[in-house]
């Protein structure tokens, strides 16, 4: 249960979740993570087991536990996968790897659960361990990422997939980019929105302050959050910042996130704006600084659906993302955020026209009052399933 939007859509589904009505069990791999003490009480969190653990892990670690044979699995995921991705040319983003090591240490993986379940979910891809070791009546997989963006074993994937009842997208782009990959996969797609944790942002955006967050007439907060990554596009704040401040625009640009930061420090040394893109690196409790800021700027790549995104939405703040393939799924541009340009002279000429927009920032918020993100239609949708 790191820091991560996926994990933060489970906790909101575990608190979407009637237990008047079901027993819930939760497995997670490992016991681990900033969000484990946030899961609802009402659902019961089954032991941990080891071999499941020793996934993503390093291999030295394994080995000294002496889980040889889940070693040998990754080991030959690992090699498999390098093979793979060399014979199709794959360099960029891709999930072979991660897919891979699931898929060739399944066969010593032991049963997950207790007795037969009614409905099994696969909340995080690869789906290997719930369609092979979880007894259910109904099995269903989320899908989280846009596949146009990420390269995948098609081939392989399929079989997994067609294994499932239902899949569940998150978004109409989300289904769109999918099934382009996967056509035989359209009638078992199933749309439910994410299911956020409302009571617990607000409870807790309220219960600490943002320190670092100064406020001042003159100078505009913006936050950004995610892990430091490509998908997230960090390395371009800077840039894009330079070319805000040149427009005649104060602003500090605040990034929270974690991961390998030394390209995004480079490239603040590189634009001169030091004093202006601050690097807070990872906090547990981000929605105090949420509400601190004055807008809320998500740059990405790519997405899937942002969960920050709705978050910010949640705390009434003014959103702006950029024109990533997925965007017009994320927000209606220009009524609860507003989407600009990808290419750093856009983006930045886009959000000073929002900073100096008063009026325009004042209804983002308020029509992001009007939306909901409780996902009672997501869970009626649950429930029909079972």
């Amino acid at each position: 249960m790191e820091l991560g939007g996926a994990e933060r859509v489970l906790l909101g589904l575990l608190e979407a979740i009637d237990t008047e009505q079901f027993d819930v069990d939760l497995f997670l791999m490992r016991h681990e993570g900033e969000l484990l003490k946030d899961i609802p009480d009402k659902i019961h969190l089954l032991p941990e087991i080891i071999q499941y653990a020793s996934l993503a892990v390093p291999i030295e670690q394994v080995l000294r536990h002496g889980q040889y044979k889940i070693a040998l699995g990754r080991f030959i995921g690992k090699e498999k996968a390098k093979q793979y991705r060399k014979s199709h040319s794959i360099t960029g983003e891709n999930d072979i790897a991660l897919e891979y090591s699931h898929k060739y240490t399944r066969r010593f993986m032991p049963p997950i659960g207790n007795g037969i379940y009614d409905l099994a979910i696969s909340f995080l891809t690869p789906h290997y361990f719930v369609l092979d070791k979880v007894q259910s009546r109904k099995k269903i997989a989320w899908i989280h990422t846009d596949y146009s963006v990420v390269s995948v074993d098609e081939k392989s994937q399929l079989s997994m997939w067609l294994a499932y009842d239902k899949i569940i997208s998150i978004s109409e782009q989300v289904t769109e980019s999918f099934i382009g990959i996967f056509p035989e996969l359209q009638s078992k797609i199933m749309m439910l929105p994410h299911f956020m944790p409302i009571a617990y942002i607000h409870r807790m955006s309220e219960i600490s302050n943002a320190p670092e967050i100064k406020k001042s007439e003159d100078t505009i907060n913006i936050l950004s959050i995610g892990r430091f990554c490509t998908q997230k596009n960090f390395d371009n704040i800077p840039d894009i910042c330079k070319r805000i401040l040149e427009q005649g625009q104060s602003v500090r640009w605040y990034i929270i996130g974690y991961g390998g930061d030394d390209l995004i420090r480079q490239r603040i040394k590189e634009a001169g704006v030091e004093e202006q893109v601050i690097i807070l690196g990872k906090r547990e409790n981000p929605y105090p600084y949420i509400k601190a800021c004055d807008l809320y700027i998500q740059p990405s790549r790519y997405e899937g659906k942002s969960v920050s995104v709705i978050e910010a939405q949640i705390l009434r703040k003014p959103v702006v993302i950029t024109a990533y393939p997925t965007a017009e799924s994320q927000l209606k541009n220009g009524f609860d955020g507003v989407i600009v340009p990808m290419d750093n002279k856009g983006c930045a000429e886009g959000i000073v026209k929002v900073i100096a927009d008063k009026e325009l920032q004042k209804r983002l918020t308020e029509n992001c009052s009007s939306e909901s993100f409780d996902g009672s239609e997501g869970i009626r949708k649950l429930y029909a399933l079972i």
